[in-house]
């Protein structure tokens, strides 16, 4: 009998460990189903859908960042993405900062949404295959859909950047900002599959190289999108507990670990406007809402010309962007009236076109006998060089243009500079603004300043029944206070 015994209490233990497996993997399925099937997360669902080839996700602590990487990792591994095309035998790596934080955070988060059936074998770096989260993981071999076998690798920051070198890859996920060297390093590695990079990271490093070439894509670059997550997209956080760490933190620590946003410690001259709200897809405007072309020429620095719209309420649309550096007025010109004619901008019986410019323009070059703004007219671009430059008025304008309800001026998509600018527009010393890629903005704040002032509504005179009224309502109500204090 005690034999009979023994041999039962080892099949329950085996059956317990078998159920327990089971319901392990069950989990992990049912993990990635669930994310598929009941996202309410809008953003995350913008970030899967992006096709952009390097798309970063900022976002303050818990606000979903992780779980975007994670999914997007493992559905390109699968073969399973909803939104692009699939592949056969992928191969991609998750980056890191550390083995520690690897462990604690990325790895963590793919072994959640990685099915357990479809794990064909998992290489340590550190610990037990049997026991993987407990560990430091090298490599996951993955069944992919299509019957190849696919492969997510774990590379570590603090690694350096020689562990980077050499091998091909069809994307590369960086849980965190990694150092430059590195994002350099891994673009080249997803460079001859047209593998794709993403990002999803907590900025709290201040203005990077991130901020740069992301963030404002300093490059121009096509392939490259951003989003902002912050703790109120996400809606399985605690209300009670954001509250919470509302009011612990100072206001600057929430734009970085609540917001998701840069923080340079001085200050954005417009944290009114929000990319989500005021940057609009163009459509076609009426040619009666056209007003007006506004200039901040520059001969080694940029030329930045702008087309702007004003409907019947008076909303301000930037609808068109010429922009460039080290170039000739006469390929200034050109560009414009190619705008120009694409938009069918109203020109005068000569066929000019009428524009505002800085009153710089007037000032003559040493190379040139006439000035900047006689040289644009006699290309057929009438220049009113009478525009008002207050600095600190303008920029009072246009911030009460961002934060009105609804907003008071809207840029179109493709006027990328103007947006980069806008976001990397600092305060400095002095209470003025940093010197620094300003164009669009200068001649912005002409044209804006060209506009009429906001008019305050003044109230009508009261009548003598309205002020007698008054007197006595005033009365009554301290006739009531001396009556409750008896």
């Amino acid at each position: 009998m005690r034999g009979y015994y023994l041999g039962m209490k080892d099949f329950e233990i085996v059956e317990k460990l078998l159920n327990i497996e089971k319901e392990q993997r069950l989990r992990a399925t049912d993990a990635l189903k669930n994310y598929n099937k009941d996202l309410v997360h809008a953003k995350q669902m913008a970030f899967h859908k992006c096709q952009k080839r390097n798309r970063w996700v900022f976002g303050g602590n818990r606000s979903g960042k992780t779980e975007c990487g994670a999914v997007e990792s493992v559905w390109l591994a699968l073969g399973i993405h909803p939104y692009r095309e699939n592949r056969r035998d992928v191969f991609g790596w998750v980056v890191s900062l550390t083995q520690q934080v690897q462990r604690d955070v990325a790895q963590a988060k793919i072994l959640k949404y990685l099915p357990q059936r479809h794990i064909v074998d998992i290489v340590m770096r550190e610990g037990k295959k049997s026991s993987p989260e407990y560990g430091i993981i090298d490599h996951i071999a993955v069944r992919n859909s299509f019957g190849g076998i696919s492969k997510i690798g774990f590379k570590s920051c603090d690694q350096g950047r020689e562990k980077f070198q050499g091998t091909s890859l069809d994307f590369v996920w960086f849980d965190e900002e990694p150092p430059k060297d590195v994002y350099d390093e891994c673009k080249m590695r997803v460079f001859d599959k047209r593998g794709e990079i993403f990002g999803t990271m907590t900025p709290l490093k201040g203005l990077t190289w991130v901020y740069d070439e992301i963030e404002l894509n300093v490059s121009g670059s096509d392939e490259v999108w951003c989003e902002y997550m912050e703790w109120a997209d996400n809606p399985y956080l605690d209300s009670r507990e954001v509250n919470f760490m509302t009011s612990v933190m100072s206001e600057d620590e929430q734009k970085s670990r609540r917001y998701g946003r840069f923080f340079s410690g001085e200050g954005l001259v417009y944290p009114e406007f929000d990319a989500n709200v005021h940057v609009i897809e163009p459509f076609s405007v009426p040619k009666d809402w056209y007003n007006m072309i506004s200039i901040d020429p520059g001969l080694t620095n940029p030329t930045s010309c702008h087309f702007y719209a004003v409907d019947y309420d008076g909303t301000i649309y930037v609808i068109a962007e010429h922009f460039a550096g080290g170039k000739t007025i006469d390929y200034h010109v050109e560009k414009i009236f190619e705008i120009a004619n694409r938009l069918d901008w109203p020109k005068d019986s000569k066929g000019r076109l009428y524009a505002l410019i800085d009153s710089a323009a007037n000032q003559h070059t040493l190379s040139s006998e006439k000035s900047v703004a006689e040289l644009f007219s006699e290309k057929g671009i009438l220049v009113n060089t009478n525009v008002n430059k207050d600095l600190y008025t303008g920029i009072q304008r246009v911030k009460s243009l961002f934060c009105q309800k609804p907003p008071k001026l809207y840029i179109f998509k493709n006027c990328v500079n103007l947006i980069r600018e806008i976001k990397s527009y600092w305060w400095g010393a002095g209470d003025r603004p940093k010197k620094v890629d300003d164009h669009a903005l200068d001649e912005m704040r002409y044209f804006v300043m060209s506009r009429p002032a906001p008019q305050i509504p003044v109230p009508e005179p009261k009548s003598e029944i309205q002020l007698d009224k008054e007197k006595l309502l005033r009365s009554v109500i301290r006739q009531n206070k001396w009556t409750s204090k008896l």
